[in-house]
């Protein structure tokens, strides 16, 4: 393959001043290490991403030197984490541009965030009728939590379809909405197709019919530039293992006037002013979300990944996210037999595919024994595969520290594929 020939890769030189990829990559240990007796090359950064040593140290030294529970304890350690643990609150405050540290909940990841606002924003409010607006995209954290509600509550789920090319179009939402939708909620980003969504847009009509919208942010936090304000959103989810950091910790952001509404989702510990055996009395917001001792070392690495983000421009990052994502999809359409999945114009570096006549799991396989992590299966999204006719697709997820090499291998491994299983 003539990678010096494309005019993605030849971009990708010239920003190389903006954003050393070189230097990113040296602060990720896990590419330190070779797989099958090959460097590893990590395309799966859509299912974790991997951390860097900023993230890991964080988390050990919570350990190692605070190891103590929040906001409880008057000792020196408690007060330490409790500092640390309310600091990283902030900086996702900052990261996503919410109007206040209140509104931030921390949570185990996005599955957690949605089914909160499902159980305690939409159980009590939805009646016979009602109806909740999803799309096809949509993985199954965003799906099976509304199918629990609405089958508790007699109300209907109502699915707007997606186009061939894996797009959400604004008149096939509009049609879908009615006097009845009390809730739209949909993906900032596919993880199965990389497709963006027009937030705002979808935001807009879903408000002008009386709904609430929940954003699943999961694949948006890492790729996108996230304003919760600008987006018009009421409810934004995501995950950290996502966002370069640790993983069993996520982020509910909701609007302070709606969380206030909503009756806690769990009971126990730190969520309470005062307990009775006739009455409990309910915390502030935050922490009446915030039941128990929380994974405090991954809020604080979570805060750590968002620190170690901070140190780079964020429209590099994303620019070089975008070269590689269009330097992979010229080197896959260019593979006889290989057929992208997902072609909307706006999208995240996903590159979902088939090969003919080779089954995703085998791809895979193949793909491993070269070195090369990619991730194979419905992906957590099978209505969507079935609207795609498809049972299952591979797919190569990009992250701020993957290079055009990097896609290089993943062809070369394709090919390895496709000689094995050739008749």
């Amino acid at each position: 393959m003539n990678t010096m020939a494309s005019p993605a890769l030849n971009r990708l030189a010239r920003q190389a001043p903006l954003y050393d990829v070189e230097r990113v990559r040296s602060d990720f240990p896990a590419l330190e290490q070779t797989v099958r007796g090959k460097p590893l090359v990590y395309l799966d950064s859509a299912a974790t991403a991997l951390k860097p040593h900023s993230v890991i140290d964080a988390t050990v030294n919570t350990y190692a030197r605070d190891c103590a529970n929040v906001h409880r304890g008057v000792h020196l350690l408690s007060e330490r984490a409790t500092q640390a643990f309310e600091s990283a609150r902030e900086k996702v405050r900052a990261f996503i541009n919410a109007a206040e540290a209140a509104e931030v909940i921390f949570v185990r990841g996005t599955t957690e965030a949605i089914n909160l606002v499902a159980h305690s924003l939409a159980r009590p409010r939805l009646r016979p009728g009602d109806e909740v607006l999803l799309t096809t995209l949509e993985h199954h954290s965003n799906i099976v939590p509304w199918q629990m509600v609405c089958e508790d509550t007699g109300a209907k789920l109502r699915i707007a379809p997606v186009t061939d090319r894996g797009e959400v179009e604004l008149s096939g939402f509009e049609a879908e909405l009615s006097d009845r939708t009390r809730i739209a909620a949909f993906a900032h980003a596919s993880n199965a197709l990389g497709t963006v969504l027009p937030v705002r847009k979808l935001a807009d009509l879903a408000h002008q019919r009386g709904a609430l919208v929940v954003v699943d942010g999961a694949q948006g936090v890492p790729h996108l530039s996230v304003d919760v304000q600008a987006l018009g959103c009421d409810f934004y989810a995501f995950s950290g293992h996502k966002l370069y950091g640790p993983s069993g910790v996520g982020v509910l952001w909701g609007r302070r006037e709606l969380l206030e509404e909503m009756p806690p989702y769990q009971g126990g510990g730190d969520m309470i002013r005062s307990v009775t055996f006739e009455r409990t009395l309910y915390n502030d917001l935050p922490w009446r979300f915030e039941a128990g001792t929380p994974n405090i070392a991954g809020v604080i690495g979570l805060g750590a990944a968002i620190d170690y983000l901070a140190g780079f421009d964020a429209p590099s990052r994303m620019q070089h996210e975008q070269e590689l994502l269009r330097y992979g999809t010229e080197l896959l359409s260019d593979l006889p037999g290989v057929r992208l999945v997902g072609t909307a114009p706006e999208k995240i570096g996903v590159l979902s595919f088939v090969v003919e006549g080779i089954h995703p799991h085998d791809v895979g396989t193949v793909v491993d024994s070269e070195g090369v992590a990619i991730r194979t299966g419905h992906h957590c999204t099978q209505p969507l595969m079935d609207r795609l006719g498809i049972p299952a697709t591979a797919r190569a997820s990009l992250g701020m520290y993957n290079t055009a090499c990097d896609l290089d291998a993943l062809g070369r491994a394709i090919q390895k594929a496709q000689k094995m299983f050739s008749p």
